[in-house]
């Protein structure tokens, strides 16, 4: 897959997402579906992103919270989480967490 299908594919997840969160709130699957582009089917990474299933949600919580405020360096996911809120931060982590490997 080219680059360019990497970026389309994640745009359309993310377009997706936030009609479902325009139309009464997303679930943490829903807003989850936004990482598969990078992080695998499920949280189960294939490339040089780490993997998410199953990761504690208070880890992943932090994890995102870090990446929006800057305290944790990326290249990427620091721009991503800051079009999270905490809410839907904490349904995405819940929603890792309980993927069992």
């Amino acid at each position: 897959m080219s680059i360019l299908n990497v970026k389309s594919a994640l745009l359309l997840a993310g377009l997706m997402a936030s009609q479902v969160a325009l139309a009464g709130g997303a679930s943490g699957e829903a807003i989850g579906f936004t990482c598969n582009g990078c992080h695998g089917y499920d949280g189960m990474s294939k490339g040089a992103a780490p993997s998410i299933k199953g990761l504690p949600a208070t880890y992943l919580e932090n994890a995102m919270r870090d990446f929006k405020s800057d305290k944790r360096p990326a290249t990427i996911m620091n721009r991503i989480a800051k079009g999270y809120t905490d809410e839907e931060i904490t349904a995405m982590s819940e929603y890792y967490a309980s993927l069992k490997n």
